[in-house]
């Protein structure tokens, strides 16, 4: 891999973990245990049912999230911008092998041809607390505490999932 691309591609996979702290304008994860109510989303190919869904500020969602589409698929939660800067960030994880039909895949840096010996490879994942990944026939839960925002989406980020129509949006209520 050419050098230029090794230094976003180490900041692309740092900022999830920074994320990781709860720092997100709409909400922060929650243990499902507090939700005070559960919403079902079934995961199709390029739909989700409901595609809409409300909730109050300062409630606390356990959504299950179940994919009956023969695609592997994300729940994400966030605005139109944060979605596209995810989407860059998963169209390089497909173009270096990461991303798979059956999920993300660990990095091979003995394929790069760099001594890499000295980075933090357990940042190198997928686990942004606002998302889940679900591969075909399986379900997963997400637990989210709501605040007051606008232009809030659920959305699958996987490369042309979003364009082609896979996008809810979360309507937040006083």
């Amino acid at each position: 891999m050419p050098a230029r691309f090794l230094l976003p591609l180490l900041c692309a996979f740092s900022l999830p973990a920074l994320a990781g702290t709860g720092h997100y304008a709409f909400g922060k994860p929650a243990e499902a245990s507090k939700a005070e109510r559960t919403v079902e989303i079934t995961l199709g190919d390029m739909y989700y049912e409901p595609a809409s869904v409300q909730v109050k500020a300062g409630e606390t969602v356990r959504f299950v999230l179940n994919n009956q589409g023969s695609l592997l698929h994300e729940f994400s939660l966030g605005d139109a911008a944060m979605h596209a800067e995810h989407q860059k960030h998963m169209l390089m994880m497909q173009q270096m092998g990461m991303l798979g039909a059956d999920g993300i895949k660990p990095m091979d840096h003995s394929q790069m041809g760099h001594d890499m010996s000295g980075m933090d490879h357990g940042q190198m994942t997928h686990d942004d607390p606002n998302t889940v990944m679900i591969a075909p026939g399986q379900s997963a839960e997400l637990t989210w505490t709501f605040t007051q925002a606008s232009g809030l989406e659920f959305a699958c980020n996987i490369p042309g999932h979003y364009q082609a129509g896979m996008v809810g949006t979360v309507e937040i209520k006083p």
